[in-house]
C-alpha cells in the first residue's frame, strides 16, 4: 500500500437536483478540493466520478471520488475504489453531512457507529469495517417538526449560503492537514476553541 496516497470520498446524491441540498455537502468539499489540486473529475470504472491530483510537489496524492449512486448505496463504490487503488480502509477520507452538529461546524472522527447516516451505514457494511476518517460537516436540526429527510433533501437557506463557502474551505484544509500531517495534527487544528 502507497502510504503517500489517500482517497477522499464525498457523499451525496447524483444530478443537478440535488447539488445545492445539505445532504450533497460531501461533494462541495470534494469540489473545492479538485479546484485546488487543478484537477478534473471523470467517469471511473468503480461507478464513481474521480479525480486526482496532489497538493504540493512531492506532497500526499489524493484521490477525490463521488460515487455515482444514491447516498445510501454509496458502499459498494466506495468498497471498489479502496480494491482499484490498494488502499486499506484507514487510508480512507469520508465527508459527510452531520445533523447533530450545529451549522458551520467541523469534527474529525477516526471509527466509531454510523449515528443514523445511511451512507455511513452502508460503507462500513460493504468495506466490513468502521476504521476509517470522517470529515463531519455540520448542517444542523431541522427547524420545527419538519422531517430531516426533508431537511437534507432542501438546499442550505440564503443565510447559509454566505457562510457554506468557509465550511467547504475548512473541510477542504482539513483533509489536507490529514493527509500530510496526520488525523491527530488535523484534530488539534479543526477541534481548537
Amino acid at each position: 500500500m502507497d502510504e503517500n496516497l489517500w482517497l477522499v470520498v464525498g457523499l451525496g446524491n447524483p444530478g443537478p437536483d440535488y447539488a445545492g441540498n445539505r445532504h450533497n455537502v460531501g461533494h462541495m468539499v470534494v469540489d473545492v478540493l479538485a479546484d485546488r489540486l487543478q484537477s478534473r473529475f471523470r467517469g471511473h470504472k468503480t461507478n464513481s466520478a474521480v479525480a486526482e491530483g496532489r497538493s504540493f510537489p512531492g506532497g500526499p496524492k489524493l484521490v477525490l471520488a463521488k460515487p455515482n449512486t444514491f447516498m445510501n448505496v454509496s458502499g459498494g463504490p466506495v468498497a471498489a475504489l479502496l480494491r482499484f487503488y490498494s488502499l486499506q480502509p484507514s487510508h480512507l477520507i469520508v465527508v459527510h453531512d452531520d445533523l447533530d452538529l450545529p451549522f458551520d461546524t467541523l469534527k474529525i472522527k477516526v471509527g466509531g457507529g454510523h449515528g443514523g447516516h445511511n451512507g455511513l451505514r452502508d460503507i462500513i457494511a460493504a468495506t466490513g469495517t468502521n476504521d476509517f476518517v470522517r470529515i463531519r460537516a455540520g448542517i444542523g436540526r431541522p427547524p420545527g417538526r419538519q422531517p430531516a429527510a426533508d431537511f437534507v433533501l432542501h438546499d442550505f437557506a440564503s443565510t447559509e449560503r454566505a457562510n457554506l463557502p468557509i465550511l467547504l474551505t475548512d473541510a477542504a484544509d482539513a483533509i489536507e492537514l490529514i493527509a500530510a500531517e496526520g488525523v491527530v495534527a488535523a484534530q488539534q487544528k479543526v477541534h481548537a476553541p
